[in-house]
């Protein structure tokens, strides 16, 4: 589901749609070939691109009067579990958050500006989280009169997990955020939030972080703790990105002494749950190579996840996913397998033929940028908060 964020945005600069999800929610499980998951899409989340991460953000470079959103990206979807089976096989209604991050650009870790501030959800001015992750998470566009951007990231998927928190009330629920790169940060950071808010109220509430950085400080880590939160952060221990903000080592002695470090100063950063460690030096499949953006990308870690059992077990792929899927966007894979780099694409590159037997690119239906509720429900999250 983190992985589905990547498949359907679009990144293309020349196309007027740059920034915004490829396909309409009704279809967007079956165009990605996840019908059979059991989930139903309940709402699109955005954030505004007009913000202090320039290198994240993808925009149009065609003429603005002609595209979807000048302030605006897509930023991922809300789910629900929905299929009968689903239900059985789980024991409970689910409900899915996926953040969208970024493929094989890493510029975006350089405009991380390692200024922490206060969260300010609850009253402790001590939980604190980097400044830029918390822009994308609050900010908003009201005075630029986009759509899209009239209602924070966070008050769109408050609104929206309350609305189905209402809905299903009486079921028992859990609620799963999962996400990549930047992704991972706003999964968790959501989650926090979600937590310090009560809207779980008694909801289990997990995230499956993938390449993550680290959000916020050691204060921030241990309310994750005290609320709950269960965190599994998958890494790739040649992975830069999970480094950042801040500096760690896996050696011991100094790992220790960071964490001695942070209990002293409480603008130092400290990571959430537990961690996977994988090593792609493990798998067969894949090549030595000096490119972080192989190491950091997310089908890689989806293969070696596959692949791993246990430290020091043999590598093996349990459900045999295809190793195609590793070179989707990056060049990964040993030459001999015979998968060509970064061969994931529309067709066409989403160009079609008109009746004038001319090609152009497809309108796409106009997405609803936010439903009706959403202030209502929002409101009702933060008066039950207070």
């Amino acid at each position: 589901m983190a992985q589905s964020c990547y498949d359907s945005f679009d990144f293309d600069p020349h196309s007027k749609y740059c920034g915004t999800c490829k396909y309409d929610p009704p279809r967007f499980f079956h165009r990605l070939g996840m019908s059979d998951r059991g989930y139903t899409l309940t709402r699109y989340l955005y954030a505004t691109s007009n913000i202090n991460l320039p290198n994240f953000f993808q925009k149009s470079t065609t003429n603005n009067n002609n595209i979807w959103s000048p302030h605006a990206n897509w930023m991922g979807y809300v789910a629900v579990a929905t299929d009968d089976h689903e239900l059985r096989r789980l024991g409970r209604r689910d409900v899915v958050v996926a953040w969208r991050g970024t493929v094989t650009y890493l510029e975006w870790i350089h405009d991380l500006k390692d200024i922490l501030r206060p969260a300010h959800f609850r009253d402790d001015p001590n939980v604190k989280i980097e400044s830029g992750f918390f822009d994308l998470y609050t900010s908003k566009e009201k005075e630029q009169n986009c759509a899209f951007c009239s209602f924070s990231a966070r008050e769109q998927v408050l609104a929206e997990l309350r609305r189905i928190i209402h809905r299903f009330r009486g079921e028992d629920l859990s609620i799963t955020i999962t996400g990549h790169s930047l992704g991972a940060a706003l999964a968790l950071l959501s989650a926090y939030d979600v937590a310090e808010v009560k809207l779980n109220s008694g909801i289990p509430i997990t995230v499956f972080s993938f390449g993550g950085p680290r959000v916020g400080n050691l204060r921030f880590k241990e309310r994750c703790d005290e609320l709950g939160v269960k965190v599994l952060r998958v890494v790739n221990v040649h992975d830069r990105v999970p480094t950042v903000p801040g500096i760690i080592t896996n050696e011991k002695f100094q790992y220790q002494k960071y964490l001695e470090d942070a209990m002293s100063f409480p603008w130092s950063y400290a990571h959430v749950g537990v961690e996977l460690g994988l090593d792609h030096t493990h798998s067969p499949f894949l090549k030595n190579t000096m490119d972080l953006r192989c190491a950091h990308n997310l089908e890689a870690h989806l293969h070696l996840l596959d692949g791993y059992h246990a430290k020091g077990e043999k590598f093996w792929l349990a459900s045999k996913r295809d190793v195609a899927l590793v070179n989707k966007s990056c060049d990964f894979l040993k030459p001999e397998y015979g998968v060509p780099p970064n061969w994931w694409q529309d067709e066409h590159k989403g160009m079609v033929r008109s009746g004038e037997g001319r090609w152009v690119v497809p309108e796409r239906p106009r997405m609803e940028a936010h439903p009706a509720d959403t202030a209502h429900h929002f409101e009702q999250v933060i008066k039950y908060a207070k």
